[in-house]
C-alpha cells in the first residue's frame, strides 16, 4: 500500500512539473532533432530522460517487455524476485539526475538507508558485519580479528577515500580521458595523488599492506567482483569501491527494477516514447552519418542521432551493422568480465541470521579464481545471498525471496553449462551455505540463469555482466567514451566509460546525452558564425 502511494505521488509530481519541448541551455527549437535510444537499461533511461528534458524528439526501443536491462526481476510463483543488481550506492548520482530534470528522487521511489552494509561469513562461528557507522565497523573488526587489523582498516578506509577523491572529478564524472589526459586534468600538484593510488599494483597485493588476516583480505578483495574482475588481476584503484559502499547503502522498495521504472516514467513525462518488444536489427547509416535504426520486423525508425545502450561487444560483433561495428573492436573472450550463475527462489532460511546482503566466502579464494580463469565453476564458490524481504529488523515468518549468486566465467557462448554442471553448481552452493550454518528449504519454481542465459539476454557478451574485466592499469582506458567516429552515434552503458555498476552506468548515460547536446551547440554556433551572406549577382557564399 505504501509503495502504491509513493508511485501515485510520483506520477502526480511528474504531471505537475512536466515541461514542454522548449529546450535548455540555449538549445531552443530542438523538437525536430530525432534521437533513438537503443536499450532501456539504466544508461539508456538516463540518456533518454536528459535528452527529452532538453526538448529533443526521443524514442527508446527495447527488446524486452519492460525497462531496466540488467536491473530486472523474475517471477517466482506469484512473487517478483530481483534478479540483477541489488546494492544501491552513490545516491548523489540519482539525486542529481532527478533534480536536474525538475523532480525529486524521494518522491518517486521509497529509499531506506541500511545500518548493516553486509554480513560476511567463513564458517558457523566466523561472522563479520560492516556498518554504515564507521566506528561500529572498526569495533567489529577489532572483535573479529584484533586491534591491529582494526587499525589496518582505518588506514584502508582513508586510502580508499583518497583514491575516490583523486578520480571522481577528472575520471568518474568527466569524459573518457587517456592516461596523458588524466595527468593533465589532475595537474602537477595532483600527480603525487595519482601515484599514491597504486595503479600498477593489484588490489590483492595492496590489501596485504593493510591486513594480515586472510579473511579480511578476502572480504575487501571481493570488491573487484563488483565490476566483474579478479582481485588478483584488478588494480588497487578498485579499493575506491570500499569508500563508495561505506558512504552509504540504500534499499529501494520494489528493488532496483522499481528505480528503472521511475526513470522511465519521468522520461515519458518529459515526452520520450518507449517501444518495448522491439528488437533492433541494425543502425542505418547514410552519407557516412546516422540515419535511423531498423527493427527486426523490418520497420525503419528515422533518427538524426542514436544512443546505443548496448554492450560494446554487440556492436563490435556486427549485431547492429558493419558501420556501427567499426566504431569499436570486438571484445576478446579473454578480456570479458565475470558472468554468474544465479538462483532466484522463495525458500525458508534456517540456521543463519540473514540480513539484506550476505556473503559466504570460500575456503580458498586463490583456487576459486584460478578455476574461473580456466573457465570452470569453482568446487567451493563464494556465494552472495540477497534476502529481499529482510532489513535490519526481525526475519520474516514465511518463505522469503532470495537471490543466490556465484561467479562464473563468461563462456556462455562457447561452452554452455550442461544440466549436470548446473545441478553440481547448486549442490556446491548449498554446501558452502551449510558450512556457514545456513540451510535453505526446497524451493519449487526456482529460476536459474547461467552464462548462456545471460548471453541470450545480452547477445555477443558470452554472459559477461560488466563489459571488459578491469584487469591491469590500462583496462579503464580501453573502455570507449560516449562519442564515436560515426557522426550521430553515441555510446552508453556499463561497458563504456566510466565503467560498470548501476551508478557508473547512469553517469555514462548522462555523459552520452551531454556529449550529444554539446555537439549540437557546437554545430549551431558554427552555423551561426558562417551564416550565408548575400552577394551581388544573385549568389551566396558561406
Amino acid at each position: 500500500m505504501y509503495l502504491d502511494v509513493v508511485i501515485s505521488e510520483c506520477q502526480i509530481i511528474l504531471t505537475l512539473v512536466k515541461v514542454t519541448a522548449s529546450g535548455i541551455g540555449g538549445l531552443e527549437g530542438l523538437a525536430e532533432q530525432r534521437v533513438v535510444v537503443i536499450g532501456a537499461g539504466i544508461a539508456g533511461l538516463v540518456a533518454a530522460l536528459r535528452l527529452a528534458h532538453a526538448g529533443l524528439d526521443v524514442t527508446v526501443v527495447e527488446r524486452a517487455s519492460r525497462p531496466g536491462g540488467k536491473m530486472r526481476s523474475v517471477a517466482v510463483g506469484d512473487a517478483p524476485v530481483e534478479a540483477g543488481p541489488t546494492v544501491f550506492t552513490m545516491r548523489w548520482v540519482f539525486d542529481e539526475i532527478f533534480s536536474d530534470c525538475g523532480a525529486d528522487l524521494d518522491a518517486c521511489v521509497s529509499l531506506q538507508k541500511a545500518e548493516i552494509l553486509a554480513r560476511h561469513a567463513w564458517g558457523p562461528d566466523e561472522r563479520l558485519d560492516l556498518f554504515a557507522d564507521a566506528q561500529a565497523s572498526v569495533d567489529a573488526i577489532a572483535a573479529f580479528a584484533g586491534p591491529g587489523e582494526a587499525e589496518g582498516y582505518r588506514r584502508f578506509r582513508a586510502r580508499a577515500a583518497e583514491v575516490y577523491r583523486t578520480l571522481e572529478g577528472p575520471f568518474i564524472r568527466g569524459e573518457r580521458p587517456n592516461p596523458l589526459e588524466l595527468g593533465r586534468r589532475v595537474g602537477l600538484s595532483g600527480m603525487g595523488d595519482l601515484w599514491r593510488i597504486q595503479p600498477f599494483t593489484t588490489l590483492w597485493d595492496a590489501l596485504g599492506t593493510y591486513f594480515r588476516d586472510a579473511r579480511l583480505r578476502q572480504l575487501f578483495g571481493r570488491y573487484a567482483t563488483y565490476c566483474g574482475s579478479s582481485p588478483f588481476q584488478a588494480p588497487a584503484t578498485l579499493m575506491l569501491v570500499a569508500h563508495v559502499e561505506a558512504e552509504g547503502v540504500w534499499t529501494i522498495e520494489g528493488g532496483l527494477s522499481r528505480l528503472a521504472a521511475a526513470i522511465a516514467e519521468l522520461a515519458q513525462a518529459r515526452g520520450a516514447r518507449f517501444r518495448y518488444d522491439a528488437d533492433v536489427a541494425g543502425i542505418a547509416v547514410e552519407r557516412s552519418r546516422i540515419a535511423g535504426v531498423t527493427l527486426a520486423s523490418g520497420e525503419r525508425i528515422p533518427a538524426d542521432h542514436v544512443v546505443a545502450n548496448a554492450d560494446i561487444a554487440a556492436l563490435g560483433a556486427g549485431l547492429f551493422g558493419p558501420e556501427a561495428a567499426r566504431v569499436t573492436g570486438p571484445v576478446p573472450p579473454s578480456e570479458r568480465s565475470l558472468s554468474a550463475v544465479t538462483f532466484c527462489m522463495k525458500a525458508r532460511a534456517d540456521g543463519f541470521p540473514l540480513v539484506r546482503h550476505n556473503v559466504f566466502f570460500s575456503a580458498d579464494y586463490a583456487a576459486e579464481f584460478a578455476a574461473l580463469r580456466r573457465g570452470t565453476l569453482p568446487a567451493d564458490p563464494t556465494v552472495y545471498v540477497c534476502a529481499q524481504d529482510r532489513d535490519d529488523a526481525a526475519p520474516p515468518e514465511r518463505a522469503e525471496r532470495l537471490l543466490c549468486l556465484v561467479n562464473a566465467s563468461a563462456n556462455g557462448l562457447e561452452h554452455p553449462l550442461t544440466d549436470p554442471e548446473i545441478a553440481r553448481c547448486e549442490t556446491n552452493l548449498r554446501a558452502r551455505l551449510s558450512r556457514c550454518g545456513l540451510t535453505l528449504a526446497e524451493a519449487p519454481g526456482t529460476v536459474t540463469t547461467t552464462p548462456a542465459g545471460f548471453e541470450r539476454l545480452f547477445p555477443a557478451t558470452g554472459g559477461a555482466l560488466y563489459g571488459r574485466a578491469s584487469h591491469g592499469w590500462m583496462a579503464s582506458f580501453k573502455r570507449p567514451g560516449a562519442r564515436t567516429r560515426l557522426p550521430g552515434l553515441y555510446l552508453a552503458g556499463g561497458s563504456v566509460h566510466p565503467g560498470p555498476g548501476v551508478p557508473m552506468a547512469a553517469l555514462s548515460g548522462g555523459l552520452a546525452a551531454d556529449s550529444l547536446l554539446s555537439d549540437l551547440r557546437r554545430s549551431r554556433a558554427s552555423t551561426r558564425r558562417w551564416a550565408g551572406a548575400a552577394m551581388s549577382g544573385g549568389t551566396s557564399t558561406p
